[in-house]
């Protein structure tokens, strides 16, 4: 893999920390800006809102921009907007700063991801989707919890000075090692790219990501009431057991990315079957602490397994022109789904059969995506490479 590849992998990195950390950091910014903690709760919700406006509305907009100069000018918007949420002297300019990072999310992913399939050969795209991705599931491992100490020990404003500066580093990486790569678009209009992506197996490929992943939500959100309240474990053995999780997340992107080389349509049925059958699982293990421990790991390796599946596929369906905002759609689609599988745990939780069967509930998910995938007939023609 050349290094540009990696310096891309530099950017995600430091876009998956400043995406997650906030989850350790609510109780401490709840009480620094005077808010409950359900209201410094929706610093997540609002940040996912930014993802699904900002990924369509920048790629449009860049449409014939360089890709590298898009890339730089998304790291300086990450910047920027973590520096306004270290200054942010109240609770709605915190929000504000959260919305602005999230915009430069989705685009960057999505561009980024396109940039990536072109630096490698064709039999090795959609590992080196999977290789950016990387930097997304190390910040989880290693990222986040130092990020949360970090906050904890000297002020959550601390963590988002870090993180800017984190930026900082991947602007640098990016400038000096990835190639000038031409313009995102071949014709450079918006309208074409518009047209890559609203075609019938375009939208079921991102429905796909979506249910996808509101299976893996659904679950991961409350699985610390659930490790409590359920396994009956301590508190204090969820972060050690979140790290696990990491691990999985890390070890199934990079299979999920071979898997994809060797047979792009195989690959999408295979790790959302594997996902499916990971959370019916769940349910039936959730007394044993040693099984649930190993399940969680399971759940971040299969949730994380048809990433790459999934954003090649969408990138294939939508075709050269409209690659990069397909693309960046797909993340807009990742975060819905995170959103709408957080929304209905809660709803089961509150409403339905409650914590001991969220997993049943979750695999609903992407039991639901195997059927539309099916019913569709969307795999039904091989698709071993991406057209970047």
């Amino acid at each position: 893999m050349p290094i540009a590849l990696y310096a891309l992998t530099v950017g995600a990195f430091g876009i998956g920390v400043t995406e997650f950390v906030i989850m350790g950091l609510l109780k401490a910014v709840g009480a620094d800006l005077g808010v409950s903690i359900a209201s410094a709760g929706l610093l997540v919700s609002g940040y996912a809102l930014g993802v699904v406006i900002g990924a369509p509305l920048l790629t449009a907009l860049t449409a014939g921009w360089n890709r590298k100069h898009t890339l730089l000018a998304l790291m300086v918007i990450f910047i920027l907007g973590n520096l306004a949420c270290a200054l942010a002297p109240g609770y709605w300019t915190l929000m504000a700063g959260r919305l602005v990072t999230a915009l430069a999310h989705g685009t960057f992913f999505g561009v980024g991801s396109v940039t990536a399939t072109g630096l490698v050969r064709e039999d090795r795209k959609a590992s080196a989707i999977a290789v950016m991705f990387t930097g997304l599931t190390v910040a989880n491992v290693i990222g986040v919890p130092f990020g949360t100490w970090l906050g904890q020990t000297y002020g959550w404003r601390s963590t988002f000075f870090a993180v800017a500066g984190i930026g900082a580093v991947a602007l640098v990486v990016l400038a000096v090692f990835l190639p000038s790569t031409g313009q995102r678009s071949q014709a450079g209009r918006i309208g074409d790219e518009i047209k890559g992506v609203l075609r019938g197996p375009v939208l079921v490929s991102l429905s796909l990501t979506v249910l996808g992943f509101a299976g893996v939500f659904a679950l991961f959100t409350y699985i610390a009431p659930i490790l409590t309240e359920v396994t009956g474990l301590p508190e204090a053995s969820v972060s050690p057991i979140l790290l696990v999780f990491g691990g999985g997340l890390v070890v199934g992107n990079l299979a999920g990315g071979r898997l994809a080389d060797r047979n792009l349509g195989a690959s999408i049925y295979g790790t959302l079957a594997a996902l499916a059958v990971v959370l019916l699982a769940m349910t039936f293990v959730l007394s044993s602490v040693w099984l649930t421990i190993l399940f969680v790991g399971l759940l971040g390796g299969a949730g994380f397994a048809t990433v790459a599946p999934l954003q090649a596929r969408v990138m294939h369906e939508a075709g050269g022109v409209g690659a990069a905002l397909a693309s960046s759609l797909n993340i807009a689609a990742f975060n819905l789904g995170n959103a709408i599988g957080a929304w209905t745990g809660g709803l089961a939780i509150d409403h339905g059969p409650g914590l001991s069967f969220l997993p049943l509930v979750a695999a609903v998910f992407p039991l639901l995506a195997l059927l539309l995938a099916v019913s569709t007939r969307a795999l039904a023609a091989p698709a071993e490479t991406v057209r970047a």
